[in-house]
């Protein structure tokens, strides 16, 4: 049975699989490796990952593409869960997000065919979105509310 019009305007836009000749496994673990090779060169971002991720770069990089034939080719390859990894990531600021935004929207333009860039872009800042407001969102308690 169909949704009422009124719960059907609640609902985000279904995102649909990328489809274009270029953009496969492949093309999708080049552009991680190229992202990531950014984020280790970042002063900021650098130091982050590299003491999460330490010497286990590969398989790092391997669940990025993953995840991003996930997000792009809906194919289903991750199932891993995001935002427990990033929750737990103490050194993170809010402000770390535009960074890493910036060198993922540089990459995408770069080494995306035409057209595609954007559905990347779009994702990635869809995915930094509800990582920041998972990590960084606190409701305040009102004053002289009962603990």
């Amino acid at each position: 049975m169909p949704l009422p019009a009124s719960a059907q305007l609640l609902r985000p836009p279904e995102e649909r699989a990328v489809v274009h000749p270029e953009v496969d496994r492949a093309f999708i673990g080049r552009l991680v490796r190229e992202f990531y090779g950014r984020v280790r060169r970042d002063e900021r971002l650098g130091p982050i990952f590299g003491a999460e991720i330490a010497g286990s770069w590969e398989p790092h990089l391997e669940k990025m593409t993953d995840f991003w034939c996930s997000v792009i080719l809906k194919d289903g390859s991750y199932s891993g869960r995001p935002v427990p990894a990033h929750t737990k990531l103490e050194q993170v600021r809010e402000a770390d997000f535009d960074v890493w935004l910036g060198h993922f929207r540089a990459v995408a333009v770069e080494l995306c065919p035409d057209g595609v860039a954007q559905a990347f872009i779009d994702r990635a800042e869809r995915i930094a979105k509800s990582l920041r407001l998972a990590m960084f969102f606190r409701l305040e308690r009102p004053s002289g509310a009962e603990r």
